[in-house]
């Protein structure tokens, strides 16, 4: 059976969780969550391409991420890394440049789970300034955006256990 991505957002709750399962050791999916040339691969929408302009995966280090759609429209992305224990967690802020306004900045904790036969848990929480903008993030489709990456990281996995 195949893994399946799980969102969970809790009414009148400011936050929300994101966990998958994948076939592949903790080892790899850390370095897919963290190699510039592995996460270009499978991060974001299927529609999209992604330019990453900074990769912050280290203690205080800002990065930024640039989705074009096939129109050749934009959509950025930034945060700064506030802690990374490989191949464990991955603490960072998460922002959408398209809002009118800025500063629905987020925190997001990436823990990555050892699972018996070379398997790695992810679970991801997201805490957001307030219910509206995480309710905002939701109705944005960011959880096809979600399943679709999740989707494809499967496949990067799978090549990246072959070579």
């Amino acid at each position: 059976m195949k893994n399946q991505t799980e969102i969970k957002a809790e009414a009148g709750k400011q936050e929300l969780f994101i966990t998958r399962e994948f076939d592949a050791p903790r080892e790899l999916v850390f370095k897919a969550f963290t190699d510039p040339e592995l996460l270009v691969q499978w991060l974001g929408c299927e529609s999209l391409t992604m330019k990453m302009e900074r990769n912050g995966h280290g203690r205080g280090s800002s990065w930024r991420d640039i989705f074009t759609d096939p129109n050749g429209n934009e959509f950025g992305f930034h945060g700064v890394c506030h802690e990374q224990l490989a191949p464990e967690m991955i603490i960072r802020t998460f922002e959408f440049e398209g809002l009118p306004e800025p500063g629905h900045v987020c925190l997001e904790t990436v823990r990555l789970e050892i699972l018996p036969g070379y398997r790695t848990k992810v679970a991801v929480q997201s805490v957001f300034q307030s219910i509206a903008d995480r309710d905002g993030m939701l109705q944005s489709g960011m959880e096809t955006g979600v399943f679709q990456a999740h989707d494809r990281l499967d496949g990067v996995l799978a090549k990246e256990l072959v070579n």
